[in-house]
């Protein structure tokens, strides 16, 4: 697989406003603590690869000048995301979750950089995921405006590393439990001040291939981490996530805890599988583990 650091998962945003306004007894406040928590994460993660990488790192890695200047500048961004969270929160009189302690497995400049383009790519799917949950139009437009942003931040990495820059004429919305699936592996722990965050983790899944770059048609493994623990195995799919709706093929357990998929055209660039039992949706009712983070050339 072209991205080796596919397996290293990574967090988006989500906004809203924290009005007294409610969904499913989870509070605007709650969606836009969220976001916050999330954005704490991307904003200590690229302060920690710029501290820990120096310029050269990165012109040695084939980023030549001016891209450190504009990676300190994706940096600065997101700090000012997690400021502009932070105000809003404290304006409508909210408690802002702190920072929590974190684990990013990054361990030079180049792996940074790939985990970079993944974080970016998953942050752009959670704003357009999140987009329909947003009551108050002026929070919608803030909301678009990061998102905007966060494109941006994608497609310059993505260029840069060598992948097409937009893969596909739509991106693929990912749900607040599916995008917390994918953060929570980098959180080692929060403040026992931080309120409980309105979500849940799915199983953890990730994806393999025997050969470099993946294409549709190609196979590839799936395996589920702790949690998983269904024993049936039958009538098991693959949902390749899209904005239109899954993009079905069926899951062939390998009977050692993996299962066999194979891609389904229309798939391309960053992508986003879960396992469901059956084919006809993919929601919290019947996602058996995921998303993976798969690149599709």
């Amino acid at each position: 697989m072209k991205f080796t650091y596919v397996a290293l998962y990574s967090a988006a945003l989500s906004l809203a406003q924290a009005s007294p306004v409610k969904r499913a007894e989870i509070t605007d406040a709650d969606i836009l603590n969220y976001a916050l928590t999330l954005e704490h994460l991307e904003a200590a993660f690229y302060e920690e690869g710029l501290k820990n990488y120096t310029q050269q790192d990165f012109v040695n890695a084939g980023m030549h000048d001016p891209f450190y200047a504009n990676l300190k500048s994706v940096g600065t961004d997101e700090k000012a995301h997690e400021d502009f969270l932070t105000q809003a929160l404290t304006a409508a009189g909210a408690k802002p979750v702190e920072r929590c302690t974190y684990s990013f497995p990054s361990t030079d400049a180049k792996s940074f950089l790939a985990l970079a383009s993944v974080l970016e790519g998953v942050g752009v799917s959670a704003y357009l995921g999140a987009a329909a949950s947003i009551m108050d139009a002026t929070y919608l437009t803030a909301a678009g405006s990061i998102l905007t942003v966060e494109a941006r931040h994608s497609a310059y990495l993505r260029a840069a590393l060598g992948e097409a820059p937009a893969a596909q004429p739509f991106d693929n919305p990912l749900t607040l439990n599916e995008v917390y699936t994918v953060a929570s592996p980098f959180i080692v722990s929060c403040p026992e001040t931080n309120g409980a965050l309105p979500v849940k983790s799915f199983p953890s899944l990730s994806v393999s291939s025997s050969s470099g770059a993946v294409m549709a048609g190609q196979k590839v493994t799936l395996s589920v981490g702790d949690g998983f623990n269904d024993t049936d195995t039958s009538d098991i799919y693959a949902a390749f996530i899209t904005v239109t709706g899954p993009n079905w093929a069926p899951a062939t357990a390998n009977g050692d805890g993996t299962f066999t998929v194979t891609i389904p055209p229309g798939v391309a660039g960053q992508s986003y599988l879960v396992l469901t039992r059956g084919n006809r949706q993919a929601t919290d009712d019947n996602i058996l583990a995921g998303p993976a983070i798969i690149e599709v050339n």
